[in-house]
């Protein structure tokens, strides 16, 4: 396997370089990379100790700078080093200067501020945390988004990602036989979008396994009883049909898979709603 080395620069904390990186890694097959990540860089002397780094492991520099004069640093530096060095954002932002019709401001971080849409995404994390697993169900018709599923359907790490994303997550079991600790079906409940996740019965069985393994618990029991799961997966199914509540199979998606689903379906109730209250004026 060839091994090769990138180098990802930028002047903020790197999430954006990281992601877009690696989705495009992630079409290459047979290859090795060592990502050597680069953040908060905002002085020459930074650029100097990072450039020094690609002389040593030659390699793409893909960086996401904004201040022109370390910008020119690293390009020159580059260049003279002969590797290529790629400014990923220049193209996106010269096509909103042009459909803004304004300059942009250039400054490092921006997209991090503390500003309001920063302390709604703090608020959803206290209320996905405070809502996790069934708890506080006297409010949870406060939540944007109510996921129900079956154990180890992946329900926290999801409504965590979202709530980053400034929903208000709550999350509830399912368990056969017993009734939801709210009544869903309640009026108050009209604002929220209800929402099943289900995922394969004998994918279940591993993950469950591999849970109890990891706490090391090795009796058999129904939790891990592929009949019995397939019953609790069929339960959960007939629940959310009854309701008419949208499932998402989980069995095949990652957590932002699964989240980019689920906001797919707001987007449409969304929509829907508008288009409803639309009165053609």
């Amino acid at each position: 396997m060839n091994n090769y080395h990138i180098h990802l620069v930028s002047d903020s904390t790197g999430e954006t370089i990281e992601t877009l990186a690696k989705a495009c890694i992630a079409q290459f097959e047979g290859i090795s990379v060592t990502e050597n990540v680069w953040t908060l860089v905002r002085t020459s002397g930074q650029v100097s100790k990072i450039l020094n780094a690609v002389k040593r492991h030659p390699g793409v520099v893909i960086f996401t700078m904004v201040d022109k004069g370390l910008r020119t640093q690293l390009e020159k530096g580059c260049e003279s080093l002969g590797v290529p060095c790629i400014a990923v954002l220049d193209p996106i932002m010269s096509a909103f200067k042009d459909h803004f019709c304004a300059e942009a401001s250039f400054k490092p971080g921006r997209q991090h501020e503390m500003d309001q849409n920063y302390f709604n995404r703090i608020e959803a994390m206290h209320f996905a945390l405070a809502h996790d697993d069934g708890q506080s169900t006297h409010e949870i018709h406060k939540a944007d988004i109510v996921l129900l599923g079956v154990s180890r359907t992946s329900k926290t790490p999801t409504s965590v990602y979202l709530a980053n994303k400034g929903l208000k997550v709550a999350n509830i079991p399912i368990v056969p036989q017993c009734p939801l600790p709210t009544n869903l079906t309640d009026p108050k409940f009209a604002g929220c979008l209800i929402i099943g996740l289900t995922k394969d019965p004998r994918r279940l069985v591993q993950v469950r396994k591999n849970r109890l393994s990891m706490l090391n618990e090795t009796a058999m029991t129904d939790y891990v009883d592929l009949e019995t799961v397939i019953e609790e997966v069929q339960f959960a199914r007939k629940l959310c049909n009854r309701n008419s509540w949208p499932m998402v199979d989980v069995s095949r998606k990652s957590i932002e898979e699964t989240a980019t689903a689920i906001l797919n379906l707001k987007m449409k109730r969304d929509q829907a709603y508008e288009d409803s209250n639309w009165d053609g004026e």
